[in-house]
């Protein structure tokens, strides 16, 4: 039996997704370095992979989040998960677009749970007050001008109580509400908000998905500090370009652009 096979009988004994392909081929490890580099070993395999495909894992030991920082969750406590998609709708110079689509999909599954604290900071992290909840690495492999597929991992604190004391700014569900939730209901409901978003962006729906990301952005029109090479400032974030560039005002009334190594949210 290959690994394939094994997602399609995992799927028929324990599938909890409403969705129509997002999670409907569901394949749960116990122990993997990491699920967005099991997900790229899979679509080496000779057999095609289904758009949707999801890998979850009770733990990785290798988790990586944005600029290769390190990922700690306690095994069997949280949702460290990858998402396989085929956006070719999407040209190269919009993938951000795909961004906003993922980062909606998560907030929109925990608003329920979590209710007006939660937010998106750029650009796809999920805080809940000034503490990060969750955060996701977007992969894409190009071929030519088309997003070919995009492996998307998500790793969320749901259930976990002690961080590591180098993951100060680390929250948990668990943490907030002094409450247990079931990670499988979580991740459905993940699945399938993303799905939903998913396929605004293939209907062209693309100012509804970006006018919906800027309305849910960490810090949008608040007057704040940031930190670049060139020192200390404050302003406001006013919006993210197209292609995901973070804008923000300063008090002199310049909009400035940011790239994602370029600016740091000064939030403690």
């Amino acid at each position: 039996m290959n690994v394939f096979e094994f997602i399609i009988i995992i799927t028929l004994q324990n599938n909890i997704f409403s969705g129509l392909f997002v999670g409907q081929n569901l394949l749960t490890l116990k122990e993997v370095d990491s699920t967005n580099n099991f997900l790229k070993d899979l679509l080496s395999n000779s057999k095609p992979v289904p758009e949707g495909t999801v890998i979850m894992a009770e733990t990785q030991f290798a988790g990586r989040g944005q600029q290769n920082n390190q990922w700690y969750s306690e095994p069997g406590k949280n949702l460290t998960f990858s998402i396989l998609l085929k956006p070719t709708f999407l040209a190269v110079a919009d993938q951000f677009d795909l961004t906003r689509a993922i980062s909606l999909g998560v907030y929109d599954a925990l608003w329920p749970i979590l209710g007006d604290g939660l937010k998106i900071k750029w650009p796809n992290d999920i805080y809940y007050g000034d503490k990060k909840l969750g955060g996701m690495l977007i992969e894409n492999l190009l071929q030519g001008q088309q997003i070919k597929s995009a492996i998307i991992g998500i790793g969320l604190n749901i259930n976990q109580e002690v961080f590591p004391d180098g993951a100060s700014n680390a929250a948990s569900v668990k943490q907030i509400l002094q409450k247990d939730y079931n990670l499988r209901f979580i991740l459905a409901e993940v699945c399938n908000n993303i799905e939903a978003y998913y396929l605004n962006l293939k209907a062209g729906k693309i100012d509804f998905v970006r006018n919906t990301y800027l309305s849910r952005l960490y810090w949008f029109n608040e007057q704040r500090s940031f930190k670049t090479l060139n020192g200390v400032f404050e302003g406001k974030i006013t919006g993210v370009k197209e292609k995901g560039l973070l804008v923000i005002k300063d008090n002199k009334g310049d909009e400035l652009e940011f790239s994602l190594k370029e600016i740091e949210f000064l939030n403690k």
